[in-house]
């Protein structure tokens, strides 16, 4: 189990995805090792940063985390879609505009994680979230696609999913709280931890399923509709 956050960017002098990645470090939750990884907020050496870390911790499964001042609750990302459009620059001054991440890949890949089970989770322990089909053009968008490109051919495969955060009380106070809503450190580690404790048994049981049922001699690949390959 992989969880990543991201350095503050944009003025911020924290990032709650960080603060709630470092708070899982070295934990043990549902019976899984908890590794973390706080990632800077550049887009050039995202992809390479990203192979790294796969290569090195192999996980199974991986969550990544980002602050998205603006959200009321937690906010499960559905959708990665392939491109760059960023109001302002990362935090080493590259500001792109109107580009592909990836040029012939396809226009957008699908988080895999199991959405209906997470949220009802969070329901039943008073947790605000929900799905959502946008997670932006900026750097976790970036971060959700390249992750599920470099896992998308892994056996047996790898979850990834991208849950944006909102901001820290604080944070929304020096915003402007009347626009900001914010949420507590305490709920929001709250949250994540309640994914993991989710997503885990959801793919053991789907493993024993699948080990219990007879190998096919043929494979198949199921191609989301509407995820198509982009042209450019």
């Amino acid at each position: 189990m992989l969880v990543t956050g991201f350095e503050p960017f944009g003025g911020e002098k924290v990032n709650p995805s960080e603060l709630v990645a470092r708070s899982l470090d070295g934990r043990l939750i549902a019976g899984r090792p908890i590794s973390i990884a706080i990632l800077p907020v550049e887009t050039r050496s995202l992809h390479d940063r990203l192979e790294l870390l796969r290569l090195e911790e192999e996980p199974e499964i991986i969550i990544l985390l980002g602050q998205a001042g603006g959200r009321s609750a937690l906010a499960l990302e559905r959708v990665a879609v392939n491109v760059l459009d960023f109001e302002i620059p990362d935090n080493v001054g590259v500001l792109r505009k109107n580009e592909p991440i990836a040029r012939g890949g396809p226009d957008a890949r699908l988080s895999n994680l199991p959405f209906e089970k997470i949220v009802a989770a969070w329901a039943e322990i008073g947790v605000p979230g929900y799905v959502s089909n946008s997670a932006g053009t900026y750097i976790c968008n970036q971060a959700l696609y390249e992750l599920l490109s470099l896992t998308e051919t892994a056996t047996p495969p790898v979850l990834v999913g991208l849950v944006h955060l909102p901001f820290l009380p604080a944070q929304a106070i020096a915003a402007g709280p009347e626009t900001h809503p914010s949420m507590s450190f305490e709920l929001m580690k709250k949250g994540v931890e309640q994914i993991i404790e989710t997503i885990v048994p959801w793919v053991e049981n789907r493993g024993a399923e699948s080990a219990a049922q007879p190998r096919e001699r043929t494979s198949r690949m199921w191609i989301p509709r509407g995820v198509k390959e982009a042209e450019r």
